[in-house]
């Protein structure tokens, strides 16, 4: 994977999957729930984000798994978890790949042109600012979301840790 997006793309990755886990002990009713402002309940989030996570990726790839294709969405924890999986795994064998963040992508759409730099950019904002709706659902909810920033990501997957200071 190219150096300067590994930690951004395994970010992506630890996040949704510790975020998925939090949210599968969550009642039917908890999973319903909605806030304003956000894209909608708990699990047409989760949808959506691991779907778009896939579309992205199709826009750069021209490949998308069948979930993707057939338009498929659900409510069982153990898919979407699958699903997020075989996403971020698709992402790191493209990024492991030599790619032109200068080049041209037309989206699937056929209506609009994108800088692939750019592209992976919003690929990683956009799971970014769906999660922290999430985490505000659950937050209106009483209960504290997990720490998903990248500071908790390096902490925990040994990518950072406190320094020992010897005085």
């Amino acid at each position: 994977m190219h150096g300067v997006l590994f930690d951004s793309f395994q970010h992506n990755r630890w996040a949704t999957a510790l975020l998925l886990q939090t949210c599968s002990q969550l009642s039917e009713e908890q999973l319903a729930t909605t806030v304003v402002g956000s894209y909608g309940n708990i699990i047409a989030t989760f949808n959506h984000i691991i779907r778009a996570d896939a579309r992205y990726l199709q826009h750069l790839s021209g490949k998308a798994p069948d979930w993707l294709i057939n338009r498929e969405e659900t409510s069982d924890f153990a898919r979407l978890q699958a699903w997020a999986e075989q996403a971020a795994t698709n992402w790191a064998e493209f990024l492991a790949m030599p790619f032109d963040a200068e080049q041209m992508v037309t989206l699937v759409t056929g209506d609009y042109e994108i800088h692939g730099g750019a592209l992976i950019a919003q690929a990683l904002h956009h799971s970014n600012i769906h999660r922290e709706q999430i985490c505000a659902i659950l937050t209106s909810l009483g209960i504290e979301p997990p720490d998903l920033q990248p500071w908790a990501y390096a902490h925990e997957t040994g990518r950072g840790h406190n320094r020992e200071i010897n005085a």
